[in-house]
């Protein structure tokens, strides 16, 4: 397909304006994390790293930080097993309400946040469960396990059966053909869908300010209570920067994976 100089100039001016547009507020944020002002007016008044050693001593920011990395591992952890669960299931048997079921799986993330978060807690009210850290687990888990299921029923797609029809004609059982054959076939779709469910739960607010106890807070959640506090605003600015680089690590090791597979034509 040959393009003329004009159409090329367009596309990349498009590409220039709307890769500005997503990043832009990116910048500002980075700018403001060293600006050496309290106040967040332009141009800074001058460039310091105070912060950063203000927000690593916080004790609060240690804390969450914390919450995070426990709720978000403990969260991928029941996705991958629930949503590689599933994924088998949908992908490998038939049965009646299949489609519904496939459907009814991939639901809660396309759901607003705000009306999941209600839900959860009325239902841990109901049954007398306390607020806090294990609720948050539970709450991510529902929105992180689409994530691992659709990337295993995606590998699986293009995953040949001859393969585990040969185990089971050799004498395998189901639990040895799964370690012995699937598994090592949707290790990447593993490790890419649970990478990316732990960068979904680590930053994510709205459903855990519904999940959590009073005295629970992750990361995002202490960014958003201290946002309200005028005076914490540029360590809040850090700890916005940080929890972008570190989300940032997660999602590119996924591409990288998913991309890798891709790259060698479809082996699986």
């Amino acid at each position: 397909m040959v393009e003329s100089p004009l159409a090329k100039g367009l596309l990349r001016l498009a590409t220039a304006a709307v890769m500005t547009f997503l990043y832009l507020p990116l910048v500002v944020l980075a700018v403001y994390a060293f600006n050496e002002s309290k106040l967040a007016a332009w141009p800074p008044t001058g460039l310091t790293l105070k912060w950063f050693g203000e927000a690593a001593a916080n004790p609060s920011i240690q804390g969450a930080f914390i919450n995070s990395l426990i709720a978000a591992t403990f969260a991928t952890l029941i996705a991958l097993v629930l949503g590689t669960l599933a994924a088998l299931a949908v992908q490998r048997h038939e049965f009646f309400g299949k489609n519904t079921i496939s459907f009814l799986f991939v639901l809660p993330i396309a759901l607003p946040g705000v009306i999941t978060g209600i839900a959860l807690q009325s239902s841990f009210k109901l049954f007398g469960i306390s607020l806090g850290l294990p609720t948050i687990v539970i709450a991510h888990a529902t929105f992180c396990v689409v994530v691992a299921y659709n990337n295993v029923v995606a590998r699986l797609r293009r995953l040949p059966r001859s393969a585990e029809e040969a185990s089971a004609d050799l004498g395998a059982d189901a639990l040895t053909t799964f370690r012995r054959i699937t598994l090592p076939a949707i290790r990447t779709a593993l490790m890419s869908g649970g990478l990316l469910a732990f960068a979904l739960s680590f930053d994510e607010v709205i459903v855990t300010l519904f999940a959590a106890g009073a005295g629970t807070k992750t990361i995002p959640v202490w960014i958003f209570n201290a946002m309200q506090r005028p005076n914490e605003l540029p360590v809040v600015n850090v700890v916005a920067l940080a929890l972008v680089l570190l989300s940032i690590v997660p999602v590119w090791l996924a591409q990288r994976l998913s991309g890798g597979e891709a790259s060698r034509g479809g082996r699986y």
